[in-house]
């Protein structure tokens, strides 16, 4: 083959023939320069002592705890889907629910691009790994002078190059590590906003079925008091009480009533709030009234320790710490020259014919380092942000793990104190409607009068509806103690 057809495709095989000593020997630096360890600290979790056992874990949600049905005991591991944890409530249209909010929930879907973002940043730190190729292609004509003296010219190029700057004191690496330090903090957020919106919804569910259940007790209630009202009418017709009687029955009743329209903008505020959860404008969603008797489920709390790991705010917060590390060992390899490995080569022509043949042929090859020598103390100033950026992330990681600790210490002692609160509100309901039976049996024979019959109505509809108030706030508290446990363990494997 003679030189004048040399095909550019066999350019990048001709190129660097001449070379091949010289890139050997860089080959060979190259992957001595990718051994050498990264600058920087490598990252250690802070310490935090969280103690052994839960303060106010009863003792079969402690360390000895047996798994309830519907649970397993919890493993370590915020990357594992918690699974359903809102059927162990066992409510159908709940689980209904939860099914629409986890496609069309809005936070949701911004929480989820944003992890997408933070994965398409790793992969552009990840690029720095590799070299930077690019080519080129042009024809130029040029002159000079005037008359007799001037001169034209054309000029035909084509010309290919490689750059890469050797990682030698993990500069890339650190950076890949903090972005996908990140990355795995935005995931976390990701995990953190799904469980606080099902939370959200099961909260204002159980709120909006206890005002249900109140409807009814007032309607009930209505109803008896139209029905005393009735008696009391007929009683003064016939001259055996008082008008003051009527009157009484009369704003008792109108009273009650109030009450029952008063619910009507809770329960439509309840309603909304579900409907934006679940992505429907609340003119869109209607959840009907129905039958409602919740048991309040036992959970397991775990250990103190399995939270670090379980929580998603906490490993976002330990995630972002390690982010915060890896760029300290970004800051510090400013401290240090870089090395550009760097390769040209083409062809270049003024005649057209011969453009493409071996005497237009050119190339250069070789590294070279850059070091910045004083910069008036900005590359310390870097290194100093970047420890006090760690120290303040480091404080963050131990102030969310405090307040998570917190939250599931509060939740305990709220769920337990509700429950034995509700043993004695059951007694005393139970006593207040036997008052109230013998009251009325009493009023109707004539031996006491409508006032203290009234008392002891008024007494009874307050122990009602304080009962359904301790329901929903003992079911509140559970599913938020769930939540601040990290949500359910469903999706995490058993022990071995």
């Amino acid at each position: 083959m003679s030189r004048a057809s040399i095909s550019p495709l066999a350019f990048p095989f001709t190129l660097f023939a001449q070379a091949r000593l010289l890139r050997g020997a860089m080959v060979a630096l190259c992957c001595a320069l990718l051994a050498a360890c990264a600058v920087g600290p490598d990252y250690q979790r802070p310490e935090m002592d969280v103690g052994e056992v839960y303060k106010q874990a009863p003792g079969d949600a402690g360390q000895d705890a047996q798994p309830v049905e519907g649970w397993t005991p919890a493993r370590p591991g915020d990357h594992i889907e918690r699974g359903a944890w809102w059927q162990v409530y066992g409510d159908t249209t709940l689980s209904g629910l939860m099914d629409q909010l986890n496609t069309a929930n809005q936070s949701i879907a911004q929480a989820e691009a944003n992890y997408r973002q933070a994965q398409a940043l790793v992969r552009g730190a990840r690029s720095s790994f590799f070299p930077t190729v690019g080519a080129g292609a042009g024809a130029t004509r040029s002159g000079a002078g005037s008359g007799s003296t001037s001169g034209s010219g054309n000029q035909y190029d084509l010309s290919g190059s490689v750059s890469w700057e050797a990682d030698i004191w993990g500069r890339v690496r650190r950076e890949v590590e903090a972005s996908r330090a990140e990355a795995q903090a935005s995931f976390a957020d990701l995990a953190n906003i799904r469980l606080s919106s099902q939370a959200a919804l099961a909260q204002n569910y159980f709120q909006l079925r206890v005002l249900d259940e109140q409807k009814r007790l007032l309607e009930a209630t209505v109803a008896a008091h139209e029905r005393s009202l009735k008696l009391t009418q007929n009683l003064y017709d016939a001259g055996v009480v008082g008008k003051s009687d009527v009157t009484l029955a009369l704003a008792q009743l109108e009273g009650t009533r109030a009450q029952l329209v008063d619910l009507a903008w809770q329960r439509g505020q309840f309603e909304h709030s579900i409907a934006v959860l679940i992505g429907l404008a609340p003119s869109r969603f209607t959840l009907p009234a129905q039958s409602f008797a919740q048991a309040i489920p036992q959970i397991p709390a775990g250990l103190p320790s399995q939270l670090l790991e379980r929580r998603p705010d906490v490993a976002a917060a330990e995630r972002q710490t390690a982010a915060a590390n890896a760029q300290i060992g970004v800051a510090q390899a400013a401290w240090f020259p870089d090395l550009v490995l760097s390769a040209d080569g083409g062809f270049r022509s003024g005649q057209f014919a011969q453009w493409l043949t071996a005497p237009a042929r050119f190339w250069s090859l070789g590294p070279a380092l850059a070091l910045t020598l004083f910069d008036g103390g900005a590359r310390q100033a870097q290194v100093d942000q970047a420890r006090a950026a760690y120290d303040a992330q480091a404080a963050a990681y131990r102030q969310t793990v405090l307040t998570a600790l917190q939250e599931v210490e509060d939740y305990l002692i709220q769920l337990r104190v509700l429950g034995e609160e509700q043993v004695v509100q059951r007694r005393a309901l139970e006593a207040a409607r036997e008052a109230l039976r013998l009251a009325r049996n009493q009023y109707e024979a004539g031996t006491i009068n409508y006032l203290d019959v009234a008392t002891l109505e008024a007494s009874a509809l307050n122990s009602e509806r304080t009962a359904l108030t301790l329901m929903a706030n003992r079911l509140t508290a559970s599913v938020q103690l769930i939540a601040a446990l990290g949500g359910g363990w469903d999706g995490l494997p058993a022990q071995e």
